[in-house]
């Protein structure tokens, strides 16, 4: 074991916005490596022998890399989400898990309004044409004469909310975790599902999980026109459905933030050159501001510190069998 903690890092922008907290990791004796944000495993072993603590990206970390590393003691992600983390193989294991609830709030509620309007307004397709020497426009919608729907109303879809409260659509909410007291205090019209499909002129999706939110009975719903917006988790949308409601003209745009294949060879359906005035894609980018970079390693290094002290980090998650 070594004598000074090891800490491997897998997030790609870790430390590189403006603080230094690789030196505040060094400060207080740890080593710390990095390793590839997909979390190869192969890639990873060895780096997980000595490891104390791991400061995850958004790959997964399964049992099998819980195996690879005897020593570890906690997993602090790099970000909110967990649902990559095997919490069963972490519990059984007595390795504690993280995250930062809060650090990219701004950033992907901003991303989202950016999309959206980039999907609503043309602005890709016209930055081609006129590149190309097409000065022809298509007509477009205001926002605020429009109904956008807003699936999930946690920290960053009630972000979202407040940013277009400016431009005065009309909102609904579909969040079965949220009193409808709370939603007509933020302004909100709660609706079940099905009436937020066919009510919305643009619906933004912001649920936790991995359940298919959008399918092909969803898109069946919806109306002809829609902008569809995702900045949270591809798992949300049937990909193969939308790409071909998308032909049909069963909606106007996907504006995405997220693809279920993010290597870049252009497997995923919605990649398709046909559907390239349809869609608007970046890459995984929503959470990378300064701000959020710094949020989310502030966030993930003060837990590693909190722990190697002999401190309880700060925003432990649940781990099963574990205190509520």
């Amino acid at each position: 074991m070594p004598t000074s903690p090891l800490v491997l890092v897998t997030s790609r922008s870790f430390s590189s916005g403006d603080l230094d907290l690789a030196a505040e990791l060094e400060a207080v004796g740890a080593r710390m490596v990095t390793g590839p944000s997909t979390h190869d495993l192969d890639a990873l072993r060895p780096l997980l022998a000595d490891a104390t603590a791991w400061i995850a990206g958004t790959g997964p970390v399964t049992a099998a890399h819980l195996d690879a590393a005897p020593g570890l003691q906690i997993v602090a992600r790099y970000g909110v989400g967990y649902e990559a983390v095997d919490l069963g193989a972490a519990a059984a294991r007595g390795v504690l898990v993280t995250n930062t609830p809060g650090a990219n709030t701004g950033a992907v509620a901003d991303h989202a309004v950016a999309l959206l309007l980039a999907g609503l307004r043309d602005v890709p397709q016209g930055d081609r044409g006129v590149r190309a020497g097409r000065w022809a426009v298509q007509r477009t919608r205001e926002l605020g004469t429009l109904t956008v729907g807003i699936v999930g109303l946690g920290r960053i879809g009630r972000a979202v909310a407040a940013r277009l409260s400016g431009f005065g659509p009309r909102l609904l909410g579909f969040d079965p975790w949220v009193p409808p007291a709370e939603l007509d205090r933020l302004g909100i019209e709660g609706v079940d599902l099905d009436t937020l499909a066919a009510g919305s002129d643009v619906i933004s999706l912001h649920a936790p999980g991995e359940e298919v939110v959008v399918d092909a009975r969803f898109l069946g719903l919806v109306r002809p026109a829609l902008v569809l917006v995702n900045t949270a988790r591809a798992t949300l949308v049937d990909e193969p459905a939308l790409a071909q409601a998308l032909r049909d003209g069963r909606l106007r745009c996907y504006a995405s933030d997220v693809l279920g294949s993010e290597a870049g060879d252009h497997a995923n359906p919605l990649l398709a050159d046909d559907l390239l005035d349809r869609t608007v894609l970046t890459p995984h980018s929503a959470a990378q501001t300064v701000q959020a970079v710094d949020g989310m390693g502030r966030g993930a290094v003060d837990a590693v510190l909190a722990h190697l002290r002999g401190d309880q980090p700060p925003n432990l998650v649940p781990l099963p069998g574990g205190p509520r």
